[in-house]
């Protein structure tokens, strides 16, 4: 029989990846390029992260960018890519849960067979969505999902402590709602504690997402607490856009190059892209 939903094997290798003690490493990617880059030095998955998109789309992280253009670049990166694409979907560019699920059908239209959606809430009312609300809305994902036949993981992104809002034990608290609502992963950015990060591996019952940067402990390290997913959020995005201003900084000011000495090939660069799916 004719597979009819091309993306549902693709969810599937996706999902496999994501084994406690041997971590999938992402160097999330902001735009084709970088999507393209993170490929071709191995990765064996694409995730963008939603603040480099949102900058480079001309807007501020935190549930300002409108959701059909971010679904849009989400397309444009899973054209060029072969490696499973993940998608970083905010709080899911919507202000309910039937609408996170319509988020989610065009997401999966756009080639994407992950998404992380966070309970951060941005509008000056609190910290975090309420555990019910963000329940819902997670559920509605899996419901969208499971409607269109695709296993799409969902990573529940919990903010207790990148927002400085709790601690383990409230973080345990949501991620096993979450997990009931249909989540198949958490991610808890702003834990790299190694004491820490072994409490959540061992108290989430699904595989465990931490974020990465300078003074974190290395991937060997994490993959030996048991971590399942490490990311690098929107760190290589900043780290680039710091070249940039260094580079016109020295341009303008010193009348000087030497930032750019480092730079990426233009022929390799160009034959990259020109090789893009």
């Amino acid at each position: 029989m004719t597979n009819q939903n091309p993306l549902r094997e693709t969810a599937l290798a996706f999902r496999a990846l994501h084994v406690p003690g041997t971590p999938l490493v992402l160097p999330n990617a902001w735009d084709t390029a970088s999507a393209r880059i993170v490929e071709e030095a191995g990765a064996s998955a694409v995730a963008t992260t939603s603040a480099g998109l949102a900058w480079e789309l001309g807007a501020a992280d935190g549930d300002r960018l409108d959701g059909d253009r971010a679904i849009e670049a989400v397309g444009r990166i899973a054209a060029v890519v072969r490696v499973p694409v993940s998608a970083d979907i905010e709080s899911g560019y919507a202000r309910d849960a039937q609408g996170v699920g319509g988020t989610i059908r065009a997401v999966l239209a756009a080639g994407a067979v992950g998404v992380n959606i966070e309970d951060a809430l941005y509008d000056g009312t609190a910290p975090l969505r309420p555990v019910a609300e963000q329940s819902e809305r997670i559920a509605a994902a899996r419901a969208a999902a499971d409607g269109a036949g695709v296993p799409l993981y969902v990573n529940a992104r919990i903010d207790t402590f990148l927002r400085g809002v709790g601690g383990i034990e409230e973080t345990l608290e949501r991620a096993a709602a979450f997990l009931a609502a249909g989540a198949d992963g958490v991610f808890v950015p702003g834990a790299v504690d190694p004491v820490t990060v072994k409490a959540l591996v061992e108290g989430v019952e699904a595989p465990l997402n931490v974020m990465v940067g300078p003074g974190a402990p290395s991937v060997a390290e994490l993959a030996a607490l048991g971590v399942a997913r490490i990311s690098a959020g929107s760190g290589i995005a900043q780290a680039a856009h710091a070249v940039v201003r260094r580079a016109a900084r020295e341009l303008l000011s010193a009348g000087t190059y030497d930032s750019l000495t480092d730079g990426l090939d233009y022929a390799e660069l160009n034959t990259l892209m020109g090789n893009s799916r």
